[in-house]
């Protein structure tokens, strides 16, 4: 297991196969089916008490917890779906915004914005660093359904210029993320990352669970935790 921590911590993500059966994913696609109708998904879902009590499963399961902290609290549940009438395309970025419960001033606190009356900033570089995503497949994410890319060790250097960014996939190269219905894509949140559009008739839809410590620096605090 400190192995795989260590590849974790180095590489910036992992994959844990069979975290849910192909049943369960059924049930749970059809539990949340039309939280993002007409959209590509919803950052919201946290809201739901299906998506509280997925939260904590995954916390608890011996795959995913190797990479979370005892005290770590989910924040953030989006709902990610790729499919013929919602298809799109990620340029590559870090993710750097998280979901708080009102604006503070300090200096390092920058890029507030509002998304589904939600509030978010740009915290402070360590807070990102605390922060570990889990990307969970209800749907094989196969080369076909535009599946993430990720630039691995990216995440080791902190928010990056567009420059730096291009430059550190010059110099490690990207890697598709293939994972298998029911599985998981543990990652962190700096790691750089991009997706195609899906093609053909391929569905992909993900929940994104947000994991960070409970307390926040310089006065923030979490939107929502579980």
């Amino acid at each position: 297991m400190r192995a795989s921590m260590n590849a974790f911590e180095d590489r910036g993500y992992a994959v844990v196969p069979d975290v849910l059966d192909a049943r369960q994913c059924e049930v749970l696609a059809g539990e949340i089916e039309g939280a993002g109708r007409d959209r590509s998904g919803s950052r919201n879902l946290l809201n739901l008490p299906r998506c509280q009590q997925l939260a904590v499963s995954l916390k608890a399961h011996a795959g995913i917890a190797a990479f979370l902290e005892a005290a770590t609290v989910a924040v953030q549940c989006t709902l990610f779906q790729k499919a013929p009438q919602r298809n799109w395309l990620v340029a590559l970025h870090q993710d750097l915004s998280i979901p708080v419960a009102e604006r503070i001033l300090h200096p390092t606190c920058t890029g507030w914005s509002q998304k589904e009356d939600v509030l978010y900033v740009q915290p402070p570089v360590p807070v990102l660093e605390s922060l570990v995503a889990v990307r969970l497949h209800l749907d094989d994410s196969g080369p076909g359904s535009g599946p993430l890319r990720v630039v691995p060790h990216s995440h080791r250097h902190g928010r990056l210029s567009v420059e730096a960014a291009n430059a550190a996939r010059r110099e490690y190269g990207e890697t598709e993320c293939v994972v298998q219905r029911g599985g998981a894509l543990v990652m962190r949140p700096l790691l750089l990352h991009a997706s195609s559009k899906a093609r053909g008739q391929s569905r992909r839809r993900v929940l994104h669970f947000l994991f960070g410590p409970a307390e926040l620096p310089h006065g923030l605090r979490w939107h929502r935790t579980v």
